[in-house]
């Protein structure tokens, strides 16, 4: 039989509440593309460590930046 090893796995840290950051604001582009995949695609909380509200208030933000074409939707080829 194989033994198997756990990894101990960190909890993650919203990054936001870490900065004491209510609001996140659509015009913060620097912060909000760390937080998209280089397709372009919104890195889900599980893998972020964000927590509701801030994801939820995240996803708002890249929309709303992709529609004033701050953002991209898609990458380009």
């Amino acid at each position: 039989m194989a033994v198997r090893t756990r990894r101990f796995q960190r909890k993650k840290i919203c990054r936001f509440c870490a900065d004491k950051i209510d609001q996140i604001d659509y015009k913060d582009v620097k912060r909000l593309r760390s937080l998209i995949t280089e397709r372009g695609k919104i890195i889900p909380r599980r893998i972020s460590g964000n927590c509701a509200r801030h994801q939820r208030q995240l996803t708002i933000a890249i929309k709303r930046a992709r529609n004033i074409a701050l953002m991209p939707f898609t990458v380009e080829r």
